[in-house]
């Protein structure tokens, strides 16, 4: 289990753009955040406001152009094996089984010999007990989602970032892995970030929602989710604070309606 003195992000006056076709394109405009040890926080807002970029700011992937971000103190620029991420494509190596692709992160830190051990656990943490030997080309959606997690967590990291990592399944399979996702997040205790434009998912499975606005992105509204667990989607809490953040989002950005899937 992680440390749950650990996990600490912090985001001071971040700014990102882009350029496309000689132009400049403002992503985020002055985003200031903050996410406790332990938590569950869910991003959402209008597509294309920049949920995903901020998620890669803080994976390490991209840069920002301005502003502070740090985890426990200590400044993010670069990709670290102390924050685990998993994409909406499971981005398994193909040509490897899936105990090789989870055993990459440790072979990777130069610890497989010294941690081997710890693999089935990941595999019982996902339930893939029996699938050690199998190609990701024979394994549902569902079941390779649940291998890239186990890779993201086979190195223990502090943060899990997930980008809209269950957008590609079908609604029974979905709900099926938030359920997962919420156990192996209670079972760890890692701060988690995940990034989704499903309404009825944040509440489902979040500590705290961040809504962001339409591009340029800054934050619109912190919610904190007081329904306890675990949650029915039928819950008069539920579908109040449902409505309450569709609300918010209609002035967020001029297409919710097109974003969300309910």
């Amino acid at each position: 289990m992680t440390n749950p003195d650990t996990g600490l992000i912090e985001i001071n006056g971040v700014y990102k753009s882009f350029s496309q076709n000689d132009s400049v394109i403002q992503v985020l405009d002055d985003v200031n955040l903050r996410f406790l040890p332990g938590e569950f926080i869910s991003l959402i807002g209008p597509s294309g406001c920049g949920k995903s970029t901020l998620l890669r700011i803080i994976a390490g992937l991209t840069q920002a152009d301005r502003g502070t971000l740090t985890l426990d103190g200590v400044e993010i620029h670069k990709p670290g094996f102390e924050r685990g991420l998993v994409f909406q494509d499971p981005t398994l190596f193909p040509w490897m089984n899936i105990y090789e692709n989870i055993a990459y992160g440790l072979r990777s830190r130069k610890v497989y010999r010294e941690e081997k051990h710890r693999i089935p656990e990941f595999f019982r943490l996902v339930g893939l007990e029996g699938f050690e030997k199998s190609y990701p080309h024979q394994l549902s959606g569902g079941m390779a989602q649940r291998a890239s997690l186990a890779r993201a967590l086979v190195n223990q990291p502090k943060v899990l970032l997930l980008d809209e990592p269950l957008g590609a399944l079908d609604a029974f399979t979905r709900m099926n892995m938030q359920d997962e996702i919420l156990k192996i997040w209670k079972e760890q205790g890692m701060t988690t970030v995940m990034v989704t434009h499903d309404v009825d998912e944040a509440v489902y499975m979040a500590s705290r929602i961040v809504v962001m606005s339409a591009r340029p992105a800054k934050i619109e509204k912190f919610i904190d989710v007081e329904i306890g667990r675990p949650r029915r989607r039928d819950d008069p809490e539920f579908l109040e604070l449902r409505a309450k953040i569709l609300r918010i989002l209609h002035f967020a950005g001029s297409r919710v309606e097109l974003e969300y899937q309910l």
